[in-house]
């Protein structure tokens, strides 16, 4: 019987049972796509982090929810090499990783921080009603229209795709009532990983946003903190001149209101870089899955 060893690791926190959650399976060699779904579906983590090893870069990982294959996670890779270093198995300094959305430079800081690298961004304008986005968000229409004539909606990516949308108070985005059957069908339509809502009205002083990010489409209602879509998020407000003077380095908060509050630290300069720390919250042993016939057998 082949057992793994499976953790939980929250991400974009100094404290457990904060932040957001996910899974790491430190050796994923050898595992097939069908065992590495069903892992991950038992993890029940929004992501679960797959190390393997790798020809092109230091290590390779591939990223599951619950539900299916993504091609890059920003939490996932920070509570990797969280846990990597909190374990001496790697050390502080630079590191490569290859992913599905390619290879990535990652930093590891003296003190446990985690930065990672994220692709070059790619933005465009959606022409989105709306009236539609407020029925999605369960929010007012007043909410989106009122900061929207500054901030565009807009689709971005720095890896994986985000539907950016802007709200005017921190308020109307603790009240989101989402419609999440509507939210995968906009996804599915400008082609992303989920919604990310945003405002710059935020709980501490020192936070540049407060945000909140929804992916049912991929079987995610509402992840608590996120690093790729930050990311996304920092390339966004530099393409929309958010700032007069664009912050060499922005805070986003996030998880709040889904009692799992997380901190994202955002670098937009010549790269996207996203930062944070991480801390082990389970470390265990896991039963494999057999497969046969292309099926799963349930353990």
């Amino acid at each position: 019987m082949d057992t793994r060893q499976a953790l939980l690791v929250d991400a974009f926190t100094d404290e457990p049972l904060a932040g957001n959650p996910a899974g790491v399976v430190p050796d994923g060699d050898g595992l097939d796509d069908e065992q590495m779904q069903a892992i991950a579906s038992e993890l029940g983590a929004s992501e679960t982090a797959f190390l393997r090893s790798s020809e092109d870069a230091d290590r390779a990982v591939r990223y599951f929810t619950p539900e299916t294959e993504v091609d890059m996670c920003g939490h996932a890779t920070i509570a990797s090499h969280a846990y990597l270093y909190e374990r001496d198995e790697i050390d502080a300094g630079d590191h490569t990783l290859e992913t599905e959305a390619g290879v990535l430079d990652i930093e590891v800081t003296e003190d446990g921080g985690v930065w990672m690298t994220q692709n070059q961004p790619e933005i465009r304008r959606v022409d989105l009603d709306y009236d539609r986005i407020a029925d999605a968000l369960g929010v007012d229409v007043a909410a989106l229209e009122d900061v929207g004539a500054d901030l565009p909606l807009a689709r971005s990516t720095t890896g994986l795709p985000f539907l950016v949308i802007p709200v005017n108070f921190l308020e109307h985005l603790s009240d989101l009532d989402p419609d999440m059957a509507a939210i995968a069908e906009l996804s599915r339509e400008v082609d992303t990983a989920g919604v990310y809502a945003f405002t710059f009205d935020t709980l501490e002083q020192e936070s540049t946003l407060h945000g909140r990010m929804f992916a049912p489409k991929a079987g995610v209602p509402e992840d608590p903190v996120t690093g790729t879509a930050s990311g996304a998020v920092g390339a966004y407000l530099r393409e929309f001149q958010a700032f007069d003077d664009l912050p060499d380095e922005m805070i986003f908060e996030q998880g709040h209101f889904v009692d799992r509050p997380g901190t994202v630290y955002v670098r937009v300069g010549a790269e996207v870089e996203v930062g944070g720390w991480a801390v082990t919250a389970m470390d265990g042993d896991l039963v494999v899955p057999e497969t046969e016939d292309d099926d799963i057998i349930e353990v």
